[in-house]
């Protein structure tokens, strides 16, 4: 059963047969062996599915992300940039002494996605040409509010030009956007979808 177990998982997953596959091959039995009956097909199935797991990671030596670290936007006026984040949004920065502002305070992000400017030319204009007299966007930035009406009319009272305000996408998110001191394309935004999977 073990030999042909091994046999069928090597086989499976094409791997070259080395000094090093062999080790972790030989640790990962000797800890789970111990701990598991292989008295039945489930069993072994179940088995073979984590020792494919436990093989592809012993042979895969490519770079695997495994969270978002870090985001911010690079300023070139610092002070406008803090007055917009801290002052505008509400957000809470620690100040260093060289000008760095930073928080680790903000949870997550919940999606990381490759954003085609035609598609957020259509989310704020409705066209797919990002108009030329607005500075083109590199990057977007969103941050889910309690109330995007009302943080819309602060932003407003501020004197930030919003280029959409509260509205409803396909999706069912409620935004509004607006480009931040940097030229980011950035969205207050109510995601219903994400409040859900919290609950």
């Amino acid at each position: 059963m073990l030999v042909s177990l091994v046999l069928s998982v090597l086989y499976f997953t094409r791997s070259e047969i080395t000094e090093g596959s062999v080790f972790c091959l030989i640790e990962w039995l000797r800890h789970t062996f111990g701990e598991v009956c292989l008295s039945d097909e489930e069993t072994t199935v179940s088995l073979q599915s984590h020792m494919v797991g436990c093989l592809y990671f012993c042979y895969y030596k490519g770079m695997k992300v495994v969270f978002v670290a870090g985001y911010g936007p690079i300023t070139t006026d610092t002070k406008e940039s803090a007055a917009f984040y801290r002052e505008s949004l509400g957000l809470s920065f620690q100040e260093e002494a060289d000008g760095y502002f930073h928080t680790e305070d903000l949870k997550g992000v919940k999606t990381f996605a490759l954003w085609p400017l035609s598609q957020a030319a259509q989310s704020c204009f409705g066209v797919n040409e990002w108009p030329t007299d607005l500075p083109t966007p590199t990057s977007w930035l969103e941050f889910d509010v309690e109330d995007v009406a009302q943080a819309s009319e602060e932003l407003k009272a501020k004197g930030y030009k919003l280029l959409i305000a509260a509205k409803k996408e396909p999706w069912g998110q409620t935004v509004t956007r607006l480009l931040s001191p940097e030229g980011i394309l950035v969205g207050l935004t109510y995601t219903p979808s994400m409040r859900e999977s919290e609950s």
